[in-house]
């Protein structure tokens, strides 16, 4: 039969990505020509032509599918995307025995049940990648399931995406934020909401949501915190740190990436004044990898005391760079500059005539000076010498030392997959990159990719004690592996966290400490295996490998041999009750 299959999902990543090819295998199975129209945001939807909609006998439509009207007359069948992953095939059936001719009605703010309630938010983690989507599907699944309206707008690293109107903030019962940096609060002014992680987002969505309901406080932008607020700054440290980081990451992917093509035309090419290799060099080395101490301190410093904050911050990240201080002492910087902007803001009170210079003159200054100052006279040369002795350390580690710091940053890539001890590490090997210190940050990539990898390995190796779901999510997380999106293994941490955490430990200590003995060095901080097809991006390519392949196979034949069949888990479970 002739059908046009639509998927989508509130991300645009993974599940409409899955779908779409479940349904186009089990499609192919049934000998059936079908036209699949995948609605992601990962690249430009190729849209069902109206020609092929016409000859088409049914339309599938999977999730929250945009822009139905087209369909409008023709026999439409609707399912969730739990339905694809339960059984393809069958649904491809039902659907062509069940569709029914579509009727479009346009759903206007009026038709919405004053009983509902209306959620917007906002989901944001440092890296951008893979927690800011994954909170937000799980948000916008769980908040549909209990009735609720809901839209979350994804600040992800490629910008703002499915962004919320004004129109859509002032109709919201609540504004749920669940981010890991700062994000610009003032359109919710005057709204009630409430703050967590994206961590916390997606693992206990259900009790975040109606923790929401019950502890959301209204927002005064600029004025007094709330109780809540002040509970949030006692651990906003490790927020402002990581909005610094989020800030500082392309930089340190796009300027990496430029050493490494430079070093095609020869390790040393770049010293040829007028090259190709020199302008790369220049690009990467003198320009990118120069802004990254101002960056990350300007964006903590941001975090503090918002734009007030980003002048001194800068300047307190640039004298850093400059007296050697490297990324500790832009982490002093950031924080000096935004807690002196904020305590300057806070404290001083001008007339009403002159409160217009404050945000423009007075706080920049003054906070400038004092950061200024105490870099130069205080905290730059101490600091200065404390990084300069790490990393004349961590060059001349001999393999014991070596080994051990692989072993630590690898169980802690794997510990909490994605979590504040997942950044811990992960921002360690990023700041190293700027003292040309490569290694750690090898060892950090290697280890990150094998939770996702290993879970995926696992699902293949014991295919019986896994349900055809994980089973296909394990496909999926062993591509989120290797493209170093340690959080495709969430889902089964979640799920069975006693076996798969030390599981994923155990790779990942390997890993890391392999990846250090073989002295790995990785110019880019992110991009997993598709690195490697950029030259000189990696060295040694091969042995890398083997070290990744070393410790997915640990995670995956431990957690494979440590896993409980369904069945077993099952009868437990009947003989508990």
């Amino acid at each position: 039969m002739k059908a046009v299959i639509i998927t989508a999902c509130p991300s645009g990543i993974a599940n409409t990505i899955i779908a779409a090819g479940l349904l186009e295998k089990a499609a192919s199975a049934l000998q059936w020509p079908v036209s699949i129209e995948c609605q992601t945001s990962v690249k430009a939807v190729e849209k069902a032509s109206l020609e092929t909609i016409d000859n088409a006998e049914f339309i599938l439509a999977v999730g929250p599918v945009a822009d139905m009207v087209r369909f409008a007359g023709k026999k439409v069948y609707q399912a969730s995307v739990d339905a694809v992953y339960q059984d393809a095939a069958a649904l491809l059936e039902t659907a062509a025995s069940n569709a029914t001719p579509y009727v479009h009605t346009e759903v206007r703010t009026e038709s919405v049940s004053s009983a509902q309630k209306r959620i917007v938010g906002i989901t944001a983690c440092p890296t951008g990648v893979a927690h800011t989507f994954m909170a937000a599907e799980a948000l916008d699944e769980e908040a549909r399931a209990q009735g609720m309206w809901v839209k979350i707008e994804t600040r992800g690293s490629v910008g703002a995406k499915n962004q919320l109107t004004a129109e859509e903030i002032a109709e919201a019962d609540l504004v749920f934020i669940g981010a890991d940096i700062e994000i610009d609060m003032a359109r919710f002014d005057g709204k009630r909401v409430y703050r967590t992680s994206t961590g916390a987002a997606l693992k206990k969505t259900k009790q975040e949501l109606a923790a929401a309901f019950e502890q959301a406080e209204v927002y005064k932008h600029g004025g007094a915190k709330s109780e809540q607020g002040n509970k949030q700054e006692r651990t906003g440290a490790y927020k402002h740190l990581m909005t610094g980081v989020s800030h500082m990451l392309p930089l340190v992917v796009a300027g990496g990436l430029c050493i490494a093509l430079s070093f095609v035309f020869g390790i040393e090419a770049f010293k040829e004044e007028g090259t190709l290799a020199a302008a790369l060099m220049e690009i990467g080395g003198a320009s990118a990898f120069a802004l990254m101490v101002p960056v990350l301190a300007g964006f903590i410093a941001f975090s503090i005391a918002d734009r007030p904050g980003l002048a001194p911050g800068l300047i307190g990240g640039m004298l850093a760079s400059s007296t050697g201080a490297g990324f500790l002492g832009g982490i002093v910087a950031g924080f000096l500059a935004g807690y002196t902007a904020k305590f300057i803001a806070d404290k001083l009170v001008l007339p009403d005539s002159m409160s217009a210079l404050k945000p423009i003159l007075i706080i920049p200054l003054l906070a400038s000076l004092v950061t200024g100052l105490v870099m130069i006279f205080v905290v730059g040369g101490p600091v200065a010498d404390i990084m300069n002795s790490l990393t004349e350390f961590l060059n001349s580690m001999g393999s014991t030392n070596a080994v051990l710091l692989g072993v630590i940053l690898g169980a802690m890539m794997c510990f909490d997959l994605g979590g504040p001890v997942n950044k811990a590490a992960y921002t360690f090997g990023v700041g190293l990159l700027a003292s040309s210190t490569y290694t750690p940050m090898a060892a950090v990539m290697a280890a990150g990719m094998v939770p996702a990898m290993g879970m995926g390995l696992a699902t293949f190796l014991a295919q019986r004690k896994f349900n055809p779901q994980e089973r296909e999510a394990g496909k999926a997380s062993f591509v989120l592996g290797l493209c170093f999106i340690s959080e495709g293994a969430i889902p089964f941490a979640a799920r069975d966290p006693m076996r798969v955490i030390p599981a994923c430990m155990a790779g990942g200590a390997l890993t890391g400490a392999l990846s250090m003995l073989i002295g790995a060095k990785l110019l880019a901080p992110h991009g997993g295996m598709f690195v490697l097809f950029i030259p000189n991006a990696i060295t040694p390519v091969f042995l890398y490998v083997g070290a990744i392949l070393a410790g997915t196979l640990v995670t995956g034949f431990l957690y494979a041999a440590l896993k409980q069949s369904e069945s077993t888990t099952e009868s437990k479970v009947v003989q508990t009750a």
